[in-house]
């Protein structure tokens, strides 16, 4: 679960990284996301980690006292399927994956094998909904 990882920003770029996912197909579904993402946060995406490309950035304070930087929502184009990161712990998010089209769903992450499985809305609906829980779950100080 990426929340758990070490996952840091890094000023790798993204279109190199989307230039070599494997496949034209999922290539082209990397750009749409991208062209989502982008459009619906504001925010420029970066690279987290080696494969993460995330768009904002939240610190996070558990009561554990472990606390970090994420992005605030982002994807992977994975070799299996394409990973869509959402704030973990937002209840209205089952309602909307409802109506998201053909994923399967983990703690934090959606998968989905492409984005012509999906309604485009509701997955901006989904990125809206989690930057909005996230901004408000962890304010900046």
């Amino acid at each position: 679960m990426m929340y758990e990882l070490k996952t840091k920003e890094t000023n790798n770029s993204v279109i190199e990284f989307i230039e070599n996912v494997e496949g034209p197909k999922k290539r082209e579904d990397a750009y749409r996301l991208l062209e989502i993402f982008t459009e619906t946060t504001g925010y420029e995406a970066k690279m987290w980690g080696p494969s993460i490309i995330g768009f904002g950035t939240y610190h996070y304070k558990y009561a554990s006292g472990h606390e970090g930087d994420a992005p605030l929502v982002g994807f992977s184009p994975r070799k299996a399927k394409i990973s869509l990161y959402f704030a973990p712990g937002e209840e209205k998010r089952e309602e909307l994956l409802k109506d998201l089209g053909k994923h399967t769903s983990g703690k934090a992450c959606v998968y989905i094998n492409k984005v012509a499985d999906i309604d485009v809305d509701v997955l901006k609906a989904l990125i809206n909904q989690s930057i909005a829980f996230l901004q408000e779950t962890y304010p900046t100080s």
